[in-house]
């Protein structure tokens, strides 16, 4: 028996969030007595980057073995297809813990595992008590619901930002053993069409260590970019945004930090004009070091920050660039 964590990649690298999913299914793994199998789906067009992404996967800590469904079920990453090849693996292997990042691949896919499986999931597991306690985040973060779970299998989406990633193996340490699975055959009743991306050279929002997010305060789109974009330049920082700003059109929607949006765990977050409603702090509380920049002494935002500055965004932020 095991368990198992669904290895989200971008046919380059493997995305950052798997690492606190590896955490997770480690911990429920030790108290469970079983191993722990990654399962890595590609396409067989992407040839050499697939056996570069199963190597990264068999260095991962806390990995056991790797298993790798290489066909055209997974020439795109579609929540039906690795909702099939997952149960199919769970079936074969003896699986009795799915672990899956709690990103919006991993919400797409765990409840159709769910359903195969027959079993009742879990999402946004934030800690594992023990072999069948766990816990999770419910109203927007404000509460912490202990949940014990008898399910055959356990299926759970993991919130990766509360567990610490174990890292990569060291370089003399022998890497997990890589083994091929059979993969599903095609989905046919949805089909990938399309991907618009939008290019940027600032880091990844979710993997960046400084994270620099601006609220409606700001006023406009072009003020949005003129005051927050040398900050976040000086800092080498992803930019962020609440949902009132996104939907003012001040920034993307993948920019957007909150319950509705991302959620970041940065070493440093700033926030400008961010007010703090619950929704967005639902996804930046788990920063290590949180600033908050606003004008409004009583703001929400001060009750998690840990150094707060009470004055005019567009006086402020500038000043604090010039001094860095």
């Amino acid at each position: 028996m095991s368990a198992l964590v669904l290895v989200e990649h971008d046919g380059g690298r493997i995305k950052s969030a798997v690492a606190g999913c590896v955490a997770a299914a480690r911990q429920w793994a030790d108290a469970a007595g079983v191993g722990v199998v990654a399962l890595l789906c590609v396409s067989e067009s992407e040839g050499g980057a697939a056996e570069a992404l199963g190597k990264e996967a068999a260095c991962l800590k806390g990995i056991d073995k790797v298993l790798v469904a290489k066909g055209p079920a997974h020439g795109t990453p579609m929540a039906e297809a690795l909702a099939n090849q997952l149960v199919n693996v769970v079936k074969a292997q003896s699986v009795t813990g799915v672990f899956i990042a709690a990103t919006s691949l991993g919400k797409a896919v765990m409840p159709r595992v769910a359903v195969l499986l027959d079993v009742s999931p879990l999402s946004e597991v934030s800690r594992v008590v023990g072999k069948n306690v766990f816990e999770r985040l419910v109203y927007a973060g404000n509460v912490v619901a202990t949940v014990q779970s008898d399910q055959p299998v356990q299926v759970a989406t993991v919130r990766s930002t509360s567990f610490e990633g174990l890292g990569a193996l060291p370089a003399d340490a022998p890497a997990a053993p890589i083994e091929a699975v059979e993969c599903v055959p095609v989905f046919d009743a949805s089909r990938f069409i399309s991907k618009a991306l939008s290019v940027s050279d600032r880091p990844e929002l979710q993997s960046a260590r400084v994270v620099v997010s601006g609220g409606r305060a700001l006023g406009s789109a072009e003020q949005y970019q003129s005051v927050l974009l040398p900050l976040a330049e000086k800092l080498g920082a992803a930019l962020g945004a609440s949902r009132a700003a996104v939907d003012a059109g001040y920034a993307t929607n993948d920019c957007q930090v909150g319950q509705t949006g991302k959620v970041v765990a940065p070493e440093l977050y700033i926030a400008v004009g961010l007010s703090g409603a619950i929704q967005h702090l639902a996804g930046m509380k788990d920063s290590k070091v949180i600033v908050a920049i606003n004008k409004d002494p009583e703001a929400p935002i001060f009750q998690v920050a840990d150094y707060g500055l009470v004055g005019d965004l567009f006086e402020l932020v500038p000043e604090l660039t010039r001094q860095l």
